[in-house]
């Protein structure tokens, strides 16, 4: 039997240290929520492949929609000789994505791939070239997507210079003191000390932050926000990356505001699994950039599309948008608990759907140390768990919306005992 400790031995040998892991486990097999390892040990998953799992781990839908596929195409690409996945999948987004008006899709591979992508059209669309972004998000691992991610550490460091014109504003967070109306008063003040606003293209922004620490925008802010590019004839960009896909109650967490994004950046969850991205926006813009001059070898491939419609169908037919809700309920409950219960480290309990979080503080301060502290020993016990945040003291999970209630409960014991023994005396 090959043994973790091998593997780890091979990977420090072959694999380049940057692409870094939160655990030395190695998986070899998986269902719905709950991973095997290599020496045959399981572990409830409450990190989903970073969000990419909210229907779980080889669905049974999206496997044999996988599997189909596979046996009458896997590549010729798109560009080269299209094939009725790629529009089918194009035809059903334009049908869910936010708002009324016309949309058209671009299929590509990764989150980042599908941000770099809404920036070029943004320009194409309005002349313009700068880009405002927030402190805190996470837009990729790209060039573009550095520059807009408003986190140094590890991102950033030994990257630069970045491409130029990129500017950051604080994102509404009540939590660290920072209401709905100074960020948007610190975007008009970006106009009047950076960058006149006649030369923004676009304000890309998670309608609910991922990597930054699960803070969902106020409504009132996404609203202001789109008065204020309406007025300056800025696009708006909703980076659904990490919030698709029925993770906050809603298919897209910027639906919940009452606002149209100009454009709506997908990946992650979108396919079950699969490697798929999509850039969905108003069909003029999205038409502006002439042909061949956005597009990718591999994206929307065909087996990616078949398992994103699957997916799309089984989000529907198991009603895993009023399952959300559920999921969020339940863990703020149990984080509510927990605090109340002995473990005051955790506060600032938060969910948007099933998109929840807490922080670890200690003396009223976050506490990373802890946190990542967690994480280990959670993996030690059999629990998947991640950690995020500017302090990197936020515990969010992302399991699958089809985990049963009775294993979230395991997931969230395990989470309770391993604090309880970190913290003991």
């Amino acid at each position: 039997m090959t043994t973790n400790q091998e593997l780890q031995a091979r990977r420090e040998q072959a694999v380049a240290r940057g692409a870094a892991n939160i655990t030395q486990l190695f998986a070899d097999r998986a269902e719905n929520a709950e991973v095997w390892d290599v020496e045959g040990k399981r572990y409830i998953d409450f990190a989903g492949g970073i969000g990419v799992l909210n229907i779980g781990h080889r669905h049974p839908k999206v496997v044999a929609a996988v599997q189909a596929q596979l046996d009458k195409l896997m590549h010729t690409c798109f560009h080269v000789m299209p094939y009725e996945p790629y529009i089918a999948l194009a035809e059903k987004l334009n049908e869910v994505a936010p708002g009324d008006s016309a949309k058209k899709t671009l299929l590509l591979n990764t989150g980042a791939e599908a941000v770099e992508n809404a920036i070029k059209v943004a320009r194409a669309a309005t002349g313009r070239s700068a880009v405002i972004a927030f402190n805190g998000g996470f837009h990729g691992r790209t060039m573009m997507g550095m520059a807009l991610t408003g986190k140094v550490a590890p991102y950033k460091q030994g990257f630069g210079p970045f491409p130029a014109e990129v500017f950051h504003a604080p994102y509404p967070n009540p939590t660290h003191g920072v209401s709905s109306e100074e960020s948007l008063e610190a975007v008009r003040t970006l106009f009047k000390v950076d960058v006149d606003p006649q030369r923004v293209a676009a304000i890309i922004i998670e309608p609910v932050q991922g990597e930054g620490g699960f803070y969902r925008a106020p409504t009132e802010f996404m609203q202001g926000l789109r008065a204020l590019c309406d007025e300056h004839g800025i696009l708006l960009i909703a980076d659904e990356v990490q919030s698709g896909f029925a993770r906050t109650g809603t298919l897209f967490a910027v639906e919940q505001s009452g606002i149209e994004p100009d454009m709506v950046t997908m990946a992650k969850s979108m396919a079950g699994g699969m490697t798929i991205s999509a850039l969905v926006g108003k069909a003029e813009l999205m038409d502006v950039p002439g042909p061949g001059s956005v597009g990718s070898t591999y994206g929307g491939s065909p087996m990616a599309c078949a398992g994103a419609l699957a997916t799309i169908e089984v989000i529907e037919e198991e009603n895993l948008l009023a399952r959300a809700n559920e999921v969020g309920s339940l863990v703020t409950e149990r984080f509510n608990g927990m605090a109340a219960n002995g473990l005051d480290m955790i506060q600032h309990v938060r969910a948007a759907g099933a998109m929840a979080a807490c922080e670890i503080m200690t003396d009223g301060k976050p506490d990373g140390d802890l946190a990542r502290a967690l994480v280990a020993k959670a993996s030690q016990n059999g629990l998947l768990l991640l950690s995020c945040g500017t302090y990197g003291n936020t515990i969010r999970v992302l399991m699958p919306l089809t985990a049963s209630d009775e294993l979230i409960n395991e997931g969230l014991d395990i989470v309770e005992s391993c604090l309880k023994e970190l913290t003991a005396g």
